[in-house]
């Protein structure tokens, strides 16, 4: 049977409250203790801290370990059809840390789903489950064959395709997130390709104070996102 490894108190935690099935948790002697909501789990089984590590593959598991059934990918083009959706595309983004972070920040400002290609990109990981403190339990994420394909297609006069750039002539404060919107943005130091911005309808960038040029990804998806939530009078 394939299964699927999460690791982390929290991503833990938003699998038990998540549609995918639970099968097994391990916990330490010492988190067991401190989990109220353990004993809810399926099969908890208390097991020494070299086990979870071993089965985790690192040591950042926080002392619980769970297997579950693998994760479900969205599909991208119903995401689109959404009324107004918010949506991020992620361009060949392959540190599960920024994808983890991300799929956060864009559970957090109530985004439709994230799309990944499905080529040169991170796709969900026990480490990007965990980078997202388990965000990726509740937000679609779906992957394309194709991004810049993708974006020709859905876009449109209710659905707009931004490519973010520290380059671009139009600054997050002056564009207009009220209607339907992809968030497009690119790997560190590589950022969105040349196909991919092709099939953008504007390049917009994020007006920084600094000496530094650039955000990292999951800042700046951040920052749109939010941004994207303020205009749509979403804020409370």
């Amino acid at each position: 049977m394939t299964r699927d490894l999460v690791y982390g108190r929290r991503p833990v935690r938003e699998l038990l409250r998540g549609p995918r099935e639970l099968f097994e948790v391990w916990a330490t002697d010492r988190a067991a203790a401190q989990i109220p909501w353990l004993d809810s789990a399926p099969r908890p089984q208390v097991k020494p801290e070299r086990l979870l590590s071993e089965a985790a593959g690192t040591r950042d598991h926080q002392g619980v370990v769970a297997w579950c059934e693998p994760f479900r990918y969205a599909d991208a083009y119903e995401l689109a059809a959404h009324e107004r959706p918010l949506l991020v595309c992620l361009d060949q983004v392959t540190d599960p840390h920024n994808l983890g972070a991300v799929v956060r920040s864009a559970e957090g400002a109530g985004a439709t789903g994230v799309i990944l290609p499905a080529h040169g990109s991170v796709r969900v990981t026990p480490a990007v489950c965990r980078s997202s403190a388990g965000a990726v339990e509740h937000l679609p994420i779906a992957v394309v064959p194709n991004l810049a394909r993708y974006l020709a297609e859905i876009k449109g006069p209710d659905l707009w395709a931004y490519a973010a750039d520290s380059e671009g002539s139009l600054s997050l404060w002056d564009s207009d997130l009220t209607g339907g919107v992809a968030l497009v943005l690119g790997a560190e130091g590589k950022g969105v390709r040349p196909l991919v911005r092709r099939n953008c309808d504007a390049v917009v960038s994020i007006p920084l104070a600094g000496r530094v040029g650039s955000l990292n990804v999951s800042v700046a998806a951040a920052l749109l996102l939010y941004e994207a939530r303020r205009q749509r009078g979403d804020a409370d």
